[in-house]
């Protein structure tokens, strides 16, 4: 059990000792999105207590180990936590908090899956993470404006035709899920 342990010590330092500035720097930046968006989805009064460091921990997980389910169990736990705040302690549903969540979280997953490939020691122009990151801004942009349109739409088209709409819009997203899902099935 000590050897295991101390090897992977001895493996942790090699990593550090080789890491280069652009992928620590996008690391730092999913712990960062991750801190924040645990910070604004749960209730201030659970985040100023003991349990923020078990809080940030999770958020930290995706920078630490962005091949595992850390980024799922991050953006799980900031849903939990938003509906903790909302359901459990009465905090009124506010477009910045869900815009800010949703922006959190989308630049987090997105960086997550670009820590994936990047190897720690990689040499990277920055032009390739600007590149990466403008193009994650513009999706959280296009999905801001679309959802206050959204919004903006729903109170016009209350009852039966924001329903049908719904509805619709439901069982498109699971015909795109199930035609994606046979597209990669075939050989």
């Amino acid at each position: 059990m000590a050897g295991r342990l101390a090897a992977q010590v001895g493996a942790a330092r090699s990593v550090v000792s080789r890491a280069t500035t652009i992928p620590f720097l996008v690391r730092c930046a999913i712990g960062m999105s991750g801190v924040f968006a645990m910070l604004v989805a749960w209730p201030l009064e659970l985040v100023g207590n003991e349990y923020f460091v078990l809080l940030a921990l999770i958020a930290i997980w995706p920078a630490v180990a962005p091949r595992g389910r850390g980024a799922s169990v991050a953006a799980l736990t900031v849903v939990g936590g938003w509906l903790t705040a909302t359901v459990g302690f009465g905090t009124t549903v506010a477009l910045w908090r869900v815009l800010a969540i949703a922006t959190l979280l989308y630049l987090g997953h997105s960086l997550t899956a670009l820590a994936a490939v990047l190897p720690h020691d990689a040499v990277v122009n920055l032009d390739v993470i600007g590149g990466w990151l403008l193009r994650a801004f513009a999706v959280v942009l296009i999905s801001a404006v679309l959802t206050v349109i959204a919004l903006a739409l729903s109170a016009d088209l209350a009852g039966g035709a924001f329903l049908v709409a719904t509805l619709v819009g439901i069982a498109g997203a699971v015909g795109a899920t199930v035609l994606i899902a046979r597209l990669l099935q075939r050989p």
